[in-house]
């Protein structure tokens, strides 16, 4: 199976995730996007991240009705902080019937020369990048690089958690069953 990996802290996964991850299963040959949690993204800062059981929990509930998008826990059993490289070695190995491709926004993808082994993963494995304004894809690294213009929206988990901090609602920028479980529970408060 063609399988697209999607990482991400998803601290809240939010509406603009699910967006991009069921455009890219229309739009390529991707088959099924897994929303890979990562628990400690090397790049950012760990304090304003929820646990990550309860992020991977809003993924599963936001992704629950639609068996093209999946929920993965797999960097939780990987070496913190998540390297991508390492992440898709242990996917290789755990399932080699599945070709990987990763899939990322073009800000991202500017940052790949500061990845680990940034060379093995351009050699190995495919990448979709979905154009983000005023980060145009200038060079390609080497990869295999299919560019997708998807349906964005000018959305962030920053956003979303400064309107929870402030009382403001989220409705909308969230799945319905996510933003209900996000007020249960307090999440993001402080």
């Amino acid at each position: 199976m063609q399988i697209g990996l999607y990482f991400g802290s998803f601290n809240p996964v939010h509406t603009g995730h699910l967006i991009i991850a069921s455009h890219v299963v229309n739009e390529t040959s991707i088959q099924q996007v897994w929303m890979v949690v990562s628990p400690q993204n090397p790049f950012k800062q760990t304090q304003s991240l929820l646990n990550e059981y309860h992020r991977l929990h809003l993924v599963q509930l936001a992704v629950e009705d639609d068996s093209r998008l999946r929920a993965s826990d797999i960097e939780f059993k990987l070496p913190k902080p998540s390297y991508t490289i390492d992440t898709l070695v242990y996917l290789q190995e755990k399932y080699p019937q599945h070709e990987f491709t990763i899939i990322m926004g073009s800000d991202g993808f500017q940052n790949l020369p500061k990845w680990k082994n940034m060379e093995l993963l351009v050699k190995n494995y495919p990448f979709i990048v979905y154009n983000r304004p005023g980060f145009s894809v200038t060079q390609n690294f080497g990869a295999q690089l299919t560019i997708l213009e998807a349906p964005l929206l000018s959305i962030s988990a920053t956003h979303i958690r400064n309107n929870i901090q402030a009382g403001k609602s989220i409705a909308y920028l969230v799945p319905e069953k996510v933003r209900e479980y996000i007020e249960a529970n307090n999440y993001y408060r402080t």
